[in-house]
């Protein structure tokens, strides 16, 4: 089968066809160069409208743009631009079907590129195919652009709103996510973790969220108040995964307390090294750490007695009517307060202030929680440590797109 024949099959050319291929020798490497010409019926496209039939008028110089690898060398599609004269764009350059402007790298490469770096890093590619870090993040910005202006918005029955940390120095970025059965991906992020940053994100997607019922979010407060002042007719579900980390910091912060006490007192250090033996699920304890938390509770301390109390909260993921979880949470906050460990009672209190939240995720059926949010964000970190972090905030939004959006492609006749 000839060079041509295969191009002709799956790469097709509309206004254009593909004259001849020719091998040659740079820099002792061997090239393919596939010429292409215009058809002789074809007609012209402006490339800013998009509108076909435009009289041509000039040419411009030729160019090279390099297509797909085949057969383990390099592949030129060598053509001239020529310029026309749209009636509504006025003089403009044609439209050509495999190449997005001056970029030196063909829509199919491009899309090649984009593939590879939702695998590897953008360096990793580069390297792979002998291109440059410039021509694998242009890759990818074309396709997280196309994406998101041709993705659909309609049908966002849930979200969920979280923070990630992108900069040490407390430098946070507010992502909203789309998190219904059906469709789970990245809709927005914004700089900083403010109500004004979040209202921004309602300001531009007000058309798209009519039909969200459910939220789902943590307990920070700018979350909390411009959920409640945007939506409010939707549920919003506090976080269950942020519910228990909390628990587990209020029975660490017992558990330091008290290790630092026995040990000004001169007494036995049982709790020393006990960290993830009260923190840890008890099926996921190891036979080491289980008899070690089974010695540590035959002794009457405060860490005893919290750790009771944290595991005997763990029974409210599995009541099923608001009502019961609502008598629950009352009972097991009046325990609480009588057991003056400070750390068990702040928390308490904390779910006293945000109980209606939390039954919502009852009311709800549990069928939304964040724990689809918190996935997304391990997703999310996993992006920036694999690149070892980015130097400009667009290059973050671009590449967090290209992993969690969900965006569509260009549509080509094969796939990568």
């Amino acid at each position: 089968m000839l060079v041509k024949t295969l191009l002709n099959k799956r790469y097709p050319l509309k206004s254009h066809v593909y004259e001849k291929v020719e091998c040659a020798q740079v820099d002792g490497e061997d090239q393919l160069l596939v010429t292409i010409v215009p058809r002789s019926n074809g007609q012209k496209t402006c490339s800013n409208c998009q509108r076909v039939g435009c009289p041509g008028y000039d040419t411009l110089k030729p160019r090279q743009v390099e297509f797909v690898p085949m057969l383990g060398m390099k592949v030129y599609f060598c053509f001239t631009p020529r310029r026309v004269n749209c009636p509504w764009c006025g003089p403009t350059v044609e439209a050509l079907p495999w190449v997005n402007g001056k970029s030196t790298v063909s829509i199919p490469l491009m899309l090649m590129f984009s593939f590879w770096a939702k695998l590897i890093s953008y360096t990793g590619v580069a390297k792979q195919f002998g291109a440059t870090y410039k021509q694998v993040f242009e890759a990818v910005e074309y396709v997280v652009s196309f994406g998101l202006q041709n993705r659909v918005l309609s049908g966002i029955t849930a979200i969920g709103v979280d923070e990630i940390q992108v900069k040490l120095g407390h430098v946070y970025m507010t992502l909203v996510y789309q998190i219904d059965n059906h469709c789970r991906r990245l809709l927005w992020m914004g700089e900083g973790r403010t109500e004004e940053v979040l209202d921004s994100f309602f300001d531009l997607f007000s058309s798209c969220l009519s039909s969200v019922q459910y939220v789902c979010s943590d307990m920070w407060r700018p979350y909390l108040n411009v959920i409640k002042s945007r939506l409010p007719t939707a549920v919003n579900i506090l976080d269950r995964f942020h519910i228990v980390q909390n628990l587990n910091k209020a029975m660490d912060q017992v558990r330091r307390e008290e290790t630092r006490d026995l040990k000004a007192k001169g007494y036995e250090p049982h709790l020393t090294g006990t960290r993830w033996c009260f923190l840890k699920n008890a099926c996921n304890l190891t036979s080491k750490q289980a008899e070690r938390l089974k010695e540590t509770l035959k002794y009457n301390l405060k860490s005893t007695k919290a750790y009771l109390l944290k595991e005997d909260f763990q029974r409210l993921w599995s009541i099923n009517q608001p009502a019961r979880a609502t008598k629950f949470i009352d009972q097991w906050c009046s325990r609480v307060m009588y057991s003056k460990i400070e750390p068990m009672k702040k928390f308490a209190r904390s779910m006293r202030r945000h109980k209606p939240l939390i039954l919502n995720y009852f009311k709800a059926k549990k069928q939304f929680s964040s724990g689809a949010v918190e996935g997304m964000n391990s997703f999310a970190k996993l992006a920036m440590r694999k690149s070892f972090g980015f130097k400009t905030k667009k290059a973050l939004k671009i590449t967090l797109f290209h992993q969690l959006g969900d965006l569509p492609e260009p549509q080509l006749t094969h796939k990568f």
